[in-house]
């Protein structure tokens, strides 16, 4: 590999453009071309970021190192195929595919010519998310609320896929216990997709997490409760700050422990800038990414099986 990694970006819409940028800001990192369907928007960004314009992303191929792919998620499997059979190492943007068979077949592709597939998952990447998962053990319940306004943008797909999967991906990797069963209720409320979902999710050693996602309501909130043995973890996702409550025995004569309250103080942190670097880093190690494909896929997995159920729930 060259001093400096070499890679491209496919995709540079509202999101992609935002990869060019930190790209071309990394010392380590060459940006060499970005990809386009509009070969203006292409052109542009590629004016602003000094390197060439493509528009179609096979003109990549063996001039990078690694790509991140920002395009519709129906596109990822065609777009990703010929990067991941030559070795290009990907970071693909969530979900990882429409559907669990395309999902396994990245997988497998990157698997077989030993690439690094990272997924997407931008909100591991909270400075206050990675603290809670490096603290909490054993919950036995969370509860977490995902609620934005309306955008036209991401509106081609449900809210579960665009924005509950986040949330999933996070009790998984809290909880790290098989599903055992799933129950979840949704409706459309502006567009022909779901716009507002609740899912309960049991897992084998007996946790329990309620999830609830909606990008129709009139204001921002982004909230995880979790709760274990004797302690209480709460996190604003937007601050990034995380609270911690938690039982202590009392110094005093009282059979009642004391309830000790802190918030921890973190450095917030762009989480997209966080996870780039994490991508670069990986590649440079050859480590496994926070989000590696058989991770992102089995988010995805789940988020279909919540789907499954909405669409039962709504027919009956």
């Amino acid at each position: 590999m060259a001093d400096k990694l070499r890679v491209g970006v496919v995709g540079v819409g509202y999101l992609g453009k935002f990869h060019a940028r930190i790209y071309s800001h990394m010392p380590d990192v060459e940006l060499v071309g970005v990809v386009d369907i509009d070969a203006d928007t292409a052109s542009a960004i590629a004016k602003q970021f000094d390197c060439a314009a493509y528009s179609d992303a096979r003109q990549l191929l063996g001039k990078v190192d690694a790509v991140s792919i920002v395009v519709p998620t129906v596109s990822h499997l065609a777009v990703a195929e010929p990067f991941l059979k030559d070795g290009v190492h990907m970071l693909m943007e969530k979900p990882i595919a429409p559907n669990v068979e395309e999902g396994t077949r990245l997988v497998e592709l990157a698997e077989g010519s030993g690439a690094i597939l990272q997924v997407g998952h931008l909100e591991r990447y909270n400075a206050g998310v990675m603290a809670l998962i490096e603290r909490v053990e054993k919950p036995k319940f969370i509860e977490v609320h995902r609620l934005g306004t309306f955008v036209e943008r991401a509106t081609d797909v449900d809210v579960v896929t665009d924005l509950m999967i986040h949330d999933i991906d996070i009790v998984m990797a809290l909880v790290d216990a098989k599903i055992k069963d799933i129950a979840a209720v949704g409706t459309s409320v502006l567009t022909d997709h779901v716009d507002i979902a609740n899912a309960r999710l049991e897992f084998d050693n007996g946790a329990v997490a309620n999830v609830t996602a909606s990008r129709v309501s009139n204001k921002r909130f982004r909230r995880i409760r979790v709760f274990s043995k004797a302690s209480y973890y709460g996190l604003d996702y937007a601050d990034q700050q995380l609270e911690i409550v938690r039982a202590e025995p009392n110094v005093t004569d009282s059979e009642r422990p004391n309830i000790v309250s802190e918030i921890l103080a973190l450095e917030p942190k762009p989480p997209l800038d966080a996870e780039l670097a994490d991508f670069v880093n990986a590649i440079r190690q050859g480590a496994t990414p926070a989000v590696d494909g058989r991770v992102g896929l089995e988010a995805l997995r789940v988020a279909l099986l919540v789907k499954e159920k909405i669409a039962s729930c709504m027919q009956q």
